[in-house]
């Protein structure tokens, strides 16, 4: 189905995609309220010292409680982000004034071709992209990858395509969801094959030290990188950071869980 059927960004109508994310965290409300103030997720559920937050009902970040936690290490494999698709370019607009009025802090920003993002970090140095978007027909294909780049944002030109009268940001919009994510793996070419062997997702993107893989032609559901990683043994599970990943959709023909070869959680649903 597509956007314009369902409401949904291009990437939550493919075959897979991402579903939920599950983060483990020291203090769940001060990183629950990150999310909140930032991009004004809601609570769906609050239960046992767990947040469940989302966009429109619909839960899609899990906090865990886990006090004892070993923090988070960008040595080691987990999360590199999770990234927040904004529905269209006028709420990645919104949001930029909303930032700006707020002083959020944002660690970087790029034009990707086929989207337009900011990096920002949790309190407890989980990484978060919020991103919109380019329209799919924009998008350069070569064979079976697409193009994809690092260049400079024209923050301005999204800002201004809002006209001399914005809307003011109210919150998350109700088709906000995470587009996708990018851990942080021992070796990009091995996770690269676990990820088309055993969850079916094709390699849309490719180097030497990172991996891009999809489903349904979207220009990336999972990315993997070993940028700081680089021969990271297994997860530690007292680790604190990511929890798990879920992925959902019309390609996944039963429920389970699979461990990718770094021990990270990666749950499985067949849905719509």
């Amino acid at each position: 189905m597509s956007q314009a059927e369902t409401g949904l960004p291009f990437s939550l109508t493919r075959p897979i995609h991402i579903a939920e994310v599950g983060l483990k965290a020291h203090d769940v409300e001060k990183v629950a309220d990150y999310y909140r103030d930032v991009l004004g997720l809601e609570t769906i559920s609050s239960a046992g010292g767990t947040v469940t937050l989302g966009a429109g009902g619909v839960p899609f970040l899990v906090i865990e409680p886990h006090p004892r936690g070993t923090s988070d290490d960008t040595r080691q494999a987990g999360l590199f982000h999770t990234a927040f698709l904004m529905p269209t370019r006028a709420d990645l607009g919104r949001w930029i004034l909303h930032a700006s009025e707020k002083r959020l802090p944002v660690d970087g920003m790029a034009d990707h071709l086929v989207s337009e993002a900011f990096y920002l970090t949790d309190p407890e140095g989980n990484g978060v992209e919020i991103y919109s978007d380019r329209p799919t027909d924009e998008w350069v294909w070569e064979g079976p990858h697409v193009r994809m780049a690092t260049d400079p944002l024209d923050v301005n030109a999204i800002v201004a395509s809002l006209g001399e009268r914005p809307s003011s940001w109210s919150g998350a919009p109700e088709f906000l969801r995470i587009g996708h994510v990018h851990l942080r793996v021992g070796d990009a070419p091995v996770a690269a094959n676990w990820w088309k062997s055993e969850v079916g997702l094709d390699e849309v993107t490719t180097m030497p030290s990172a991996s891009f893989l999809s489903s349904g032609g979207y220009h990336h559901h999972i990315g993997a990188n070993h940028w700081q990683s680089r021969g990271a043994g297994p997860r530690d599970p007292e680790r604190n950071g990511l929890a798990y990943v879920t992925l959902a959709g019309s390609g996944i023909q039963a429920e389970r869980e699979l461990l990718d070869p770094w021990g990270t959680r990666i749950r499985l649903q067949p849905g719509a």
